[in-house]
């Protein structure tokens, strides 16, 4: 009797662990079966080490790319295919954030159920959100400098330009280190010191928490001397007020600013602006923001306050940070595959939360349209509704790095922006025409 019972146990033991191993593989399965059958070892869906079947296309059924049995095809035009490489891809995959590495198992035709059995062999098609042209116009307007611009529907969330630069042509020589400039998306991958633009993130703090803010007055003499070390302007401000020092960007004022409000505060803003996080991209993760505010050296403080010190920031964060203020407060999800937008235009796209209050993005909002009128002048952005910020980020290089971030308010063009050259020199300059000129293509 007992021999019965120990077999008894042994065999309940025994279909526990098949059960469990069948669970397991089960959840594998599901969650990495498109892994494993798209590998590089399947013969049917890759032609000498490439995808053979599906296409990818802009939101406007532009063809960008299209992988076939004989190769892998890119648009006609040169320009078109250097500006969507980095969110189209590269025929040997080395571009990380290029749709044919991230959307494999789209473009082949994987499912669940069938796996990769395709009856046409053609694969499918992925409609992207990006808009060809629009990026044409932002890579023609980067003239050949290192940099990246970013824009997307602050309702929806679509990412209508993505380009990174330095860029390449796919359907040419590709560059051969793996690790190469050329490959980064410095949309997605890159955290740069933000600079000036990162005045917007302090005026935030600045509007929650100095009930004193309004009556606020620094003057400027273009030093800016405080405990031994000089917060130079480019030229003396005068006395300014909290609005007309954004609109001026007074690295003094703002110095003042960041010690009134205190270390602590500025690690919650940052962080409640989505700044120190990845931000989820249909699969594709951002790269996080990194800022250090030191409670023991307000110089150092003032200095990160003001966009410098260890401040990094990633572009499309910043990008979504200003889709946020344009939104009353509420930060949209980016996507970059395109999906019915009937539903998304009237309910919004998938929310990230509530990055301010409605009272501070409307104020902040009148304090950014303020820099446009009183200092970059709306005569250089006619027909757009123009809210935005500047900066100007030193780095230790010979010429500084431009920046322009902003969005227009516009219901048939809700989008928000974000520009930034290496080594540009000043944003208001360099940046700020590069946003025009993309601005103008969506518009129109």
């Amino acid at each position: 009797m007992r021999k019965q019972e120990r077999r008894a146990i042994i065999c309940v033991l025994i279909a526990a662990v098949l059960f469990s191993g069948i669970v397991i593989f089960g959840w594998r399965f599901v969650k990495h079966g498109s892994e494993w059958a798209s590998f590089y070892g399947n013969t049917q869906i890759y032609t000498d080490g490439m995808i053979n079947r599906g296409t990818v296309t802009d939101r406007n059924d532009e063809v960008l790319m299209e992988c076939t049995k004989k190769g892998i095809f890119y648009n006609s035009d040169p320009s078109i295919r250097q500006a969507t490489v980095h969110a189209v891809g590269d025929p040997k995959g080395n571009i990380a954030t290029g749709a044919i590495n991230v959307f494999k198992s789209q473009l082949i035709g994987y499912d669940i159920l069938n796996g990769t059995y395709d009856t046409s062999s053609d694969g499918k098609k992925i409609k992207l959100t990006i808009d060809a042209k629009a990026n044409k116009v932002a890579y023609d307007a980067l003239y050949g400098r290192t940099g990246t611009v970013g824009v997307f529907n602050w309702k929806t969330g679509e990412i209508v330009c993505m380009v990174s630069t330095p860029a390449f042509d796919p359907a040419g020589d590709l560059p051969v280190d793996t690790e190469s400039s050329y490959y980064f998306n410095n949309f997605l991958s890159g955290a740069m010191t933000p600079g000036s633009i990162f005045k917007l993130v302090t005026s935030a703090a600045v509007i929650d928490t100095l009930p004193n803010k309004d009556s606020f007055s620094f003057t400027c003499d273009g030093t800016n001397e405080y405990h031994g070390t000089d917060f130079t302007d480019v030229y003396a401000h005068g006395t300014v007020n909290f609005r007309s020092a954004l609109a001026q960007s007074c690295n003094g004022a703002f110095g003042k600013l960041t010690r009134e409000v205190g270390p602590e505060t500025m690690k919650k803003y940052v962080d409640n602006l989505g700044l120190t996080k990845p931000i989820e991209i249909n699969g594709i993760e951002t790269a996080a923001g990194s800022f250090s505010f030191p409670s023991d050296n307000d110089v150092t403080l003032s200095w990160a306050g003001i966009g410098q010190a260890k401040d990094l920031v990633n572009p499309c964060s910043m990008m979504v940070y200003m889709g946020a203020i344009a939104n009353e407060g509420k930060a949209v999800q980016p996507s970059l595959i395109k999906s019915a937008t009937f539903v998304k235009e009237l309910t919004g796209g998938k929310s990230l939360g509530k990055y301010l209050s409605e009272d501070t993005a409307n104020e902040l909002k009148s304090m950014m349209k303020n820099n446009v009128t009183s200092n970059y002048g709306e005569e250089n952005f006619p027909g757009l509704d123009l809210y935005a910020k500047s900066g100007t980020a030193e780095t230790g290089a010979d010429t500084s790095e431009a920046w322009f971030v902003g969005f227009i308010d516009n219901n048939n063009s809700p989008y928000a922006f974000v520009v930034w050259v290496k080594d540009g020199g000043y944003g208001s300059q360099v940046a700020a025409p590069i946003a025009r000129s993309v601005l103008n293509q969506l518009v129109d």
